[in-house]
């Protein structure tokens, strides 16, 4: 199972990262952007039709509000006709997990290549040279790379990325988030916007803040895709200001005494 990580995963991912530090005026940090981009292109059908999904599912809240008022109590009938609304409109309930399984195998391939193209010892030096393809000998010219990047340094922890990766995750998870009257649901809801995030900032806070660099640019690149695709979504509500109903009288302030 290893060789085939190995084969499939690991080494491309160091030949790639080194293949880009070469093009790129030996840049770590813009090998890692160039990168992320790559496998944003590669994974683009999926990531589209998740954000298509998730403004469909948003424009069938009124629906499924409607089935929520009629099947209050009946659960079971509730979710088969919830279901049935998703499959007229060509929403999958489980494809939101789908570029989750595609990217986790990624996460864990470019950690592992980014601390191995960081040797700091002998011997990771030389686990990481059986890994260079030996065609391209020029590869192994470029080792060691310089980890500097806007004065960071990509292969130990850095915690404004993670505080970056946490808050790019939030605004993306809000932008895509589906809104709901049952307030049971929007509990769960808002707390999965909060868990996940925090969750990436526990993880990121001690682990090589190259990966951190990858989060920050691929949730960036979900924004801009998610933009496109269904606007600024439950992002734009949060810096709304309260309306305030007509015919509610506004709060007098200091200089709204009766005039004389």
């Amino acid at each position: 199972m290893s060789e085939i990580w190995n084969l499939v995963i690991f080494q491309p991912f160091i030949n790639a990262l080194l293949f880009l530090y070469s093009v790129l005026g030996r840049s770590f940090g813009l090998s890692i952007i160039v990168f992320t981009i790559l496998v944003r292109l590669l994974t683009l059908p999926v990531t589209q039709q998740q954000a298509r999904w998730s403004k469909a599912t948003q424009e069938l809240q009124p629906k499924i509000q409607e089935l929520q008022k009629k099947y209050k109590n009946e659960p079971e009938k509730f979710t088969r006709e919830q279901s049935r609304l998703y499959k007229e409109a060509g929403i999958s309930q489980f494809g939101c997990l789908v570029p989750f399984l595609i990217q986790f195998p990624v996460w864990i391939g470019l950690y592992q290549s980014i601390s191995n193209v960081l040797p700091t010892n002998p011997h990771q030096l030389l686990n990481l040279a059986r890994h260079i393809y030996v065609r391209f000998p020029v590869l192994s010219s470029l080792v060691p790379m310089d980890p500097i990047f806007l004065g960071l340094n990509l292969g130990r922890p850095a915690p404004v990325l993670a505080i970056l990766t946490a808050v790019t995750m939030w605004a993306q998870q809000k932008m895509m988030a589906t809104p709901s009257a049952d307030p049971q649901q929007k509990a769960m809801s808002q707390s999965m916007e909060l868990t996940m995030p925090l969750m990436f900032l526990w993880i990121l806070w001690n682990t090589a803040s190259g990966l951190g660099l990858y989060f920050v640019v691929t949730n960036l690149l979900g924004m801009i895709q998610q933009y496109q695709v269904g606007g600024w979504g439950g992002l734009a509500t949060v810096f709304q200001r309260p309306s305030i109903p007509a015919g509610t009288a506004r709060p007098k302030g200091k200089g709204d005494g009766p005039k004389k």
